[in-house]
């Protein structure tokens, strides 16, 4: 069997990849703002499904793009998400990302009380000063004590991301931040993980700078 390969400069890889997103998405219909929020996850994860799973709240892209520009700090509840942030872009606006999952005192804190780190971080994030985005891609304990948090007036975040992965309390968790007020993007499903969480965060950062990476 013969592969044939396309030619394709570097500068020109993501581009093209974007073209091919938007040709298979077909006649499918988004707002503008949030599609290139959907093309950004699907370019993560070459997954379509995202085109029906990711829900937005009115005007949630809007409110991560002030976000955004007002310098606010983005808090992961993984390593991995944090790593994938564009934080050169972001810091041009004043803000940061932060991710308090390997700090030892909250992993001793954890331990002490019988909980996950995951919801130690939280609590840990809800004591940020200023405009915070919240970006919970792996641990839906995050997403339910960010909640539970939110129910009892400590943090009100300018957007929470809520897309973890996987089986266990996975979905409700994301049903239940759907019933909260909070401005929201959510996959809705089991679908997710870091590298999703990541990818909102840096098409909300894209869309604030004008498309810009260094």
């Amino acid at each position: 069997m013969k592969i044939t390969l396309q030619r394709v400069a570097p500068a020109e890889i993501e581009a093209r990849s974007m073209e091919i997103i938007g040709a298979e998405l077909g006649a499918r219909s988004f707002p503008a703002d949030q599609l290139p929020v959907v093309k950004r996850v699907i370019h993560t994860s070459a997954d379509f499904d995202y085109a029906d799973n990711l829900v937005f709240s009115e005007g949630a892209v809007a409110r991560g793009i002030a976000a955004v520009k007002g310098g606010c700090t983005i808090v992961t509840d993984t390593q991995m998400a944090w790593s994938g942030v564009n934080k050169r872009v972001l810091e041009k606006f004043g803000g940061r990302a932060v991710c308090f999952m390997s700090d030892p005192d909250v992993a001793a804190e954890a331990k002490a009380r019988g909980e996950t780190r995951a919801t130690v971080s939280m609590e840990r994030a809800a004591a940020l000063e200023g405009s915070v985005i919240f970006a919970i891609g792996n641990a839906p304990t995050a997403l339910v004590r960010l909640c539970e948090l939110m129910d009892e007036g400590r943090v009100e975040p300018a957007l929470v991301i809520g897309v973890p992965v996987g089986f266990v309390n996975v979905v409700e968790s994301k049903e239940l931040l759907l019933t909260t007020a909070a401005p929201h993007i959510v996959a809705r499903g089991r679908k997710g993980g870091s590298n999703v969480a990541a990818a909102v965060c840096n098409a909300l950062i894209y869309l604030a700078s004008g498309n810009a990476r260094e």
